[in-house]
């Protein structure tokens, strides 16, 4: 079927990356497989990551279904696009219909993005992983792809004002290899085997990442034990908890 809105919604986010003058690195983008299922994992800072995990697929010329809550289906602008892209609406209170969604897309062949701590982490630290993507991967007998995204919080996150006028930001994207879903496994036990390799993507994103904390007056989008000034993981915990 033809993709009459992705398409052009792809080609419309890489002109503005263009005019924003982002500075993409993007690298292991051959471990997304060229054909096939398989559930994409990423690490969640920003209202904008799925456009970047989605771009780190289009080297092997792949379209990601993402699943998102479904209020983003109900908004009069973002709805109409997020069903011509064929994303995958979750309600957390109906949660099974959207995996039932989500492992047809996976046994058609289709890549379905995942974030598996569900909210974006405020502190840009990760936080702990939910099994249904393990558990989707193996009763669709697909690979689970680790990514991890650095930069992104800077353009568009919780609690700060967007800012899609600062140009030349740098956003850092890592694509790890494949991790098999076999199962005869726990998924509890692949899940922390993907949160561990998502972890080490991150670190190794943050070290290529050209901008430190010294470098700019403005450091609250890198976490407290990097330097900056975001909340530590405990003192968003106590926020949430108040």
């Amino acid at each position: 079927m033809a993709e009459l809105v992705y398409r052009p919604a792809v080609g419309l986010a890489q002109t503005l990356f263009k005019v924003w003058d982002l500075k993409i690195d993007c690298q292991g983008s051959e471990n997304i497989p060229r054909s096939g299922g398989a559930v994409l994992v990423s690490n969640h800072i920003s209202y904008l990551d799925f456009i970047f995990d989605g771009l780190a697929a289009l080297p092997q010329k792949r379209l990601v279904r993402f699943m998102a809550k479904d209020a983003v289906f109900r908004h009069k602008i973002s709805g109409p696009l997020m069903r011509g892209m064929k994303h995958i609406p979750v309600d957390r209170n109906q949660g099974e219909t959207a995996y039932a969604h989500a492992l047809e897309s996976l046994r058609s062949g289709e890549i379905v993005g995942v974030f598996p701590e569900a909210t974006i982490s405020q502190s840009f630290c990760l936080k702990s992983f939910k099994s249904g993507a393990a558990r989707m991967a193996q009763e669709a007998g697909v690979p689970l792809i680790p990514v991890a995204l650095w930069g992104t919080q800077r353009l568009w996150t919780k609690g700060h004002p967007r800012n899609f006028k600062r140009s030349h930001t740098p956003v850092t994207i890592r694509v790890g290899e494949a991790i098999e879903a076999s199962r005869d496994k726990y998924a509890g036990a692949i899940t922390r085997q993907l949160r561990e390799r998502v972890q080490e993507l991150l670190e190794a994103a943050q070290r290529a990442y050209p901008v430190r904390p010294k470098d700019t007056s403005d450091t609250w989008w890198m976490p407290a034990h990097l330097g900056g000034t975001a909340p530590t993981p405990e003192q968003v915990r106590e926020a949430e908890t108040r």
